[in-house]
């Protein structure tokens, strides 16, 4: 596998450990329960940690925009399934246009 699949991978698992530590953080209480606290805590420096690793082999501002636009839309679909957060169409229609930003960015960067 080569230097730039592996930052692709890194990616995933950034935006994955960022989502898992948000959706923790809703179970930390204001950080008084020190299990999800400390998952979240562990979520997020994992996040941080694996998309600076990512930005070595990938063009920093697509890195970013992926980042915060695939874990902005996860994270609403988390909410909506998991926790029964409104699903009107503007909510839904405003996550289709965050998944259509990343698609364009990323075929732009090509």
């Amino acid at each position: 596998m080569g230097h730039q699949a592996f930052a692709w991978l890194l990616l995933v698992a950034s935006v994955l450990a960022e989502v898992i530590g948000t959706v923790a953080l809703r179970y930390t209480d204001g950080f008084t329960r020190p299990l999800p606290s400390l998952l979240t805590a562990a979520c997020y420096a994992g996040a941080i940690w694996w998309m600076a690793v990512a930005v070595r082999h990938l063009e920093v501002g697509l890195t970013y925009a992926i980042w915060a636009g695939c874990g902005t839309a996860l994270t609403a679909l988390v909410g909506i399934v998991w926790f029964g957060e409104s699903a009107g169409m503007l909510r839904l229609a405003g996550l289709a246009m965050i998944v259509g930003g990343v698609v364009a960015l990323n075929l732009s960067g090509r």
